[in-house]
């Protein structure tokens, strides 16, 4: 069996993967308690539920893809689990509270921590892609 190239992205993606099952599976439960096969139905419990998971489908994928990369690249593992675990944690605030009433705490910090880790891997992102390509600099 070969070394895995990117341990830390493959253990906060398998995190992350959990994490989204739990999150289709709310989705799933509402519609069916709600007897909505598709879509909402009208009922603002499957629309909240189907946002979180939505919500966790637009920005994990990026993140993911982002630090791979930045993984790949020779990027700081420990920066790299730090920002994993961070994105981990991020995910489960913003799927606590999107069902609270707004504003709170949970949902806020889950996007801010989300936005923040979107800022510093493009950052991060660049100096490595800058470095790598300019050795001598």
């Amino acid at each position: 069996m070969s070394a895995i190239n990117l341990p830390v992205t493959l253990a906060t993606t398998s995190v992350l993967c959990l994490l989204a099952l739990v999150l289709a599976a709310r989705v799933i439960s509402a519609r069916y308690a709600h007897r909505a096969s598709i879509g909402d139905g009208g009922h603002p419990e499957v629309t909240m539920r189907m946002r979180t998971h939505a919500n966790f489908s637009e920005y994990v994928p990026i993140l993911l893809i982002l630090m791979a990369l930045i993984e790949a690249a020779g990027g700081n593992r420990i920066a790299l689990i730090v920002s994993g675990g961070v994105l981990i944690v991020a995910r489960v605030l913003h799927a606590v509270g999107m069902p609270r009433p707004a504003p709170n705490f949970f949902r806020a910090a889950g996007a801010i921590l989300t936005f923040l880790l979107l800022l510093s891997g493009a950052a991060y992102g660049l100096v490595l892609a800058w470095f790598q390509s300019n050795p001598s600099t």
